[in-house]
């Protein structure tokens, strides 16, 4: 039987994953993931009953009950290195032995709920609306470096890699979708194509100082088109979240609150709410 090495699993001497610094028994098949730390505070809050809290690092845990039903929130701070790091370690804990390092022969699928901000690309999409990435396209290049790529939906990239006319010396976009079961239970929220990009400027078409190499990205990505489908929305993490989650079994969806369109050149003035009610919703569907 194959022995994970002590570099490749790291484990502390509390038998706690490395980063996340969580043991084995301390999530619960529920994971709500959270870019910010304070969203955590926020969630917590809403909770019926806290069983444990920790944070170690940009990755503060709360594990609470929501009408009896038992949720793990996790920050995971922003971009899909961190993605990698969180899902991956999630996986660990219930997939691997950390006694005798060798992966379980049963596997534990886990439910994990991205629940974000972003910005819009169409004038259409309202501020303080809601969105849901059926597919996402990565411009981040993570899912390259895995050799499993049975999960990644081949036809949507090179549409849109000749819609756009895009760069090779990016790298190939590759594009993903969501769970199907999870996106079952959010059927009444508009969904569509969502951009995962490795930074928050130049790759979203944002100049301050520096220019954006890629001339009218923002026109591109509007007029294109899949399967009925718009790109709706920019983000940093659903497109390794869902790589990662669907390679290994698990269940991924992302939730967004539109905060800016950046068609319009408009901002929410309703943050706080908006994150609220939508914090509301996930937990609704959660423990239905």
């Amino acid at each position: 039987m194959y022995k994970i090495s002590d570099t490749e699993l790291i484990i502390t001497e509390e038998k706690k994953i490395y980063h996340l610094d969580l043991a084995q028994n301390q999530i619960s098949n529920d994971i709500i993931l959270v870019g910010d730390p304070s969203r955590v505070d926020i969630i917590k809050k809403k909770f019926d009953k806290i069983s444990y809290q920790h944070s170690h690092r940009e990755f503060k845990t709360c594990i609470g009950e929501y009408k009896d039903k038992k949720i793990t929130v996790i920050s995971t701070g922003i971009g899909t290195d961190n993605i990698d790091i969180v899902v991956n370690e999630l996986d660990a804990l219930v997939n691997i032995d950390f006694d005798t390092k060798t992966i379980k022969k049963i596997k534990k699928s886990l439910n994990i709920y991205r629940v974000g901000t972003s910005g819009a690309i169409h004038k259409s999409t309202l501020l303080d609306s809601f969105v849901i990435s059926k597919y996402a396209i990565g411009f981040d290049n993570l899912a390259h470096f895995y050799k499993n790529k049975r999960v990644l939906n081949n036809n949507l990239s090179k549409s849109f890699i000749k819609h756009t006319n895009w760069p090779i010396k990016f790298g190939r976009p590759y594009s993903v979708h969501a769970s199907v079961e999870l996106l079952n239970k959010f059927s009444n929220i508009t969904t569509g194509i969502t951009i995962t990009s490795p930074g928050f400027y130049a790759p979203q078409a944002r100049e301050l100082r520096l220019k954006p190499s890629i001339k009218n990205l923002n026109n591109k990505l509007s007029t294109f088109k899949y399967s009925n489908h718009k790109i709706l929305n920019f983000e940093m993490e659903t497109s390794a979240l869902y790589f990662l989650g669907r390679t290994l079994n698990h269940n991924t969806i992302t939730i967004c609150a539109i905060l800016g369109n950046r068609s319009s050149n408009t901002y929410s003035e309703n943050y706080s709410q908006t994150m609220s009610n939508l914090i509301d919703l996930v937990l609704e569907k959660i423990s239905n």
